[in-house]
């Protein structure tokens, strides 16, 4: 059995990682690349989300990959540096980096979705559960046209594919993230159950302020 975890001296470094995770998380790319684009505050149109999709609702298609890129991405780094200190580090990372981007402290904790965030994380921290969530992801959204939905289904499919393809920790860690994903689509899920939630690109160049999702 692996030696018990000396919490007194292990804690300092675990909320190192967590702290780390969350600065990292709480880079703001859709709005940063939309108001360098010349877009103004992508928090003013469409659902006010900071996330791809409510950015490809200003019609750039090339701002909104870039945006599910950048996301993805900084999830995955925070995870990957983390994780060179052993897997404990990894996972307050990943815990970090997903509060980061929900919880923003420079958007007076009003951030995104984080599902690019979440995939990046399981990509980084798993890769045969995060190839397994994006193309349970793809399969929803091409069938359904509905981002929310798709988000919703890969991440509540993670844990079922980590307890298969990878361990009970990691199971453990997505069955977490999965609980913060589906609170900040609280009003997706509502929508999904009224029948009125919008199809990926309606919307597109909507300019009206809208209450934030």
């Amino acid at each position: 059995m692996p030696d018990p975890i000396d919490w007194q001296l292990a804690l300092p470094y675990f909320l190192l990682a967590l702290a780390g995770g969350y600065l990292l998380g709480s880079i703001p790319f859709g709005l940063v690349l939309t108001k360098l684009a010349g877009l103004g505050d992508v928090r003013r149109i469409g659902s006010g989300n900071i996330g791809a999709t409510n950015v490809l609702r200003t019609g750039r298609k090339d701002l909104a990959a870039l945006t599910l890129l950048l996301d993805a991405a900084k999830g995955a780094v925070a995870v990957l540096i983390a994780g060179r200190y052993g897997p404990d580090m990894a996972v307050c990372a990943a815990l970090g980096a997903l509060l980061g981007h929900l919880f923003p402290v420079w958007l007076r904790f009003k951030g995104g979705k984080g599902m690019a965030t979440f995939l990046g994380v399981q990509l980084a921290i798993a890769w045969p559960v995060g190839i397994a969530a994006c193309l349970t992801w793809l399969a929803t959204a091409a069938l359904f046209r509905m981002s929310s939905l798709a988000a919703l289904v890969a991440a509540g499919l993670t844990p079922v594919f980590s307890l298969w393809l990878a361990d009970r920790q990691r199971a453990e860690l997505a069955l977490v993230l999965v609980v913060l994903v589906f609170f900040r689509h609280h009003e997706n899920i509502r929508r999904l159950l009224t029948g009125t939630e919008p199809k990926i690109g309606r919307g597109a160049k909507s300019t009206e302020p809208a209450a934030r999702d």
